[in-house]
């Protein structure tokens, strides 16, 4: 059958995606993602292989390879059941993975996880590795933990749809009495910079979400421009909770920029690894 799996290891989830076509691995071939959490790495690793191939019908006989990335791919130094396996750099994977769900021929692309990677990823090209922050769905998490006690983003969300950020947020409108050139009075002028005694725990909810995600958008907003493309793929795990698609898309009308959120969006990664075997 000449089966390419992709699997993306992280400290205790996996995530795994196949093509059943090594020859053309396109949307009709792929064999949809799924993803496992266990204690450790390999735990994870192979729960999510056997689950995967017990849930598609896959037999060892029918899988080509195995394309293998992510941080917790380096406790792994065996073939995976005689297999052969390649790993591959997390970060070409990314641009590979955002590439192939927008369908797009360049776009920078950022990968929100416990960090941020931000990639230049370009149809044809290997992807570069720009550079990112240590802002993501860890910093929105550890925060949520100590201000809320909460430690789920599920439970974060939540609580986040009744916020309202001019309870917690400084705008640049409440700064200035004129409008400002280039700027927007419903801009954010400084996260938690304007904390009232009325501000609810929901507030604080979204205003968590607001900080994580306008990192991101302005550090991609600024690769964007020095790489002369309005296009930002957004994927990993922190594109699915509601809050992302609000205020990416309200950054996207200010500064002209098209914020994408493709499907599968937090699976880019696993495609990419997947996709790299086209590349070896």
């Amino acid at each position: 059958m000449g089966v390419i799996i992709g699997i993306d290891v992280g400290g205790s989830t996996t995530k795994i995606v196949g093509f059943k076509n090594a020859k053309e691995m396109n949307a009709s071939t792929l064999i949809e993602p799924i993803f496992v959490r266990a204690n450790d790495p390999l735990t994870s690793l192979y729960g999510a292989f056997g689950k995967f191939t017990d849930q598609n019908g896959l037999s060892l006989s029918d899988i080509e390879r195995v394309m293998i990335t992510g941080v917790g791919s380096t406790y792994t130094s065996k073939p995976i059941y005689s297999l052969p396996c390649t790993h591959v750099p997390e970060f070409t994977c990314i641009g590979l993975g955002g590439i192939y769900l927008s369908s797009l021929p360049r776009a920078i692309v950022a990968s929100m996880g416990t960090g941020t990677a931000i990639i230049y990823a370009e149809a044809g090209a290997k992807p570069k590795y720009l550079g990112g922050t240590g802002v993501g769905g860890g910093t929105l998490l550890g925060l949520s933990k100590k201000i809320l006690g909460i430690d789920t983003i599920e439970d974060l969300e939540a609580l986040a749809r009744d916020g309202d950020l001019k309870n917690v947020d400084l705008l640049v409108g409440n700064m200035t009495a004129k409008q400002i050139d280039g700027m927007s009075e419903s801009l954010t002028a400084a996260n938690f910079g304007n904390i009232g005694g009325f501000a609810t725990n929901s507030d604080f909810a979204l205003g968590l979400f607001n900080m994580v995600y306008e990192t991101v958008a302005m550090m991609t907003i600024f690769a964007s421009r020095s790489y002369g493309t309005r296009d930002i793929v957004l994927t990993g795990n922190l594109t699915t909770p509601s809050p992302a698609s609000v205020i990416f898309s309200k950054l996207a009308g200010y500064f002209d920029v098209n914020f994408i959120i493709p499907p599968r969006a937090q699976f880019a990664t696993v495609i990419g690894a997947a996709l790299s075997y086209a590349h070896i």
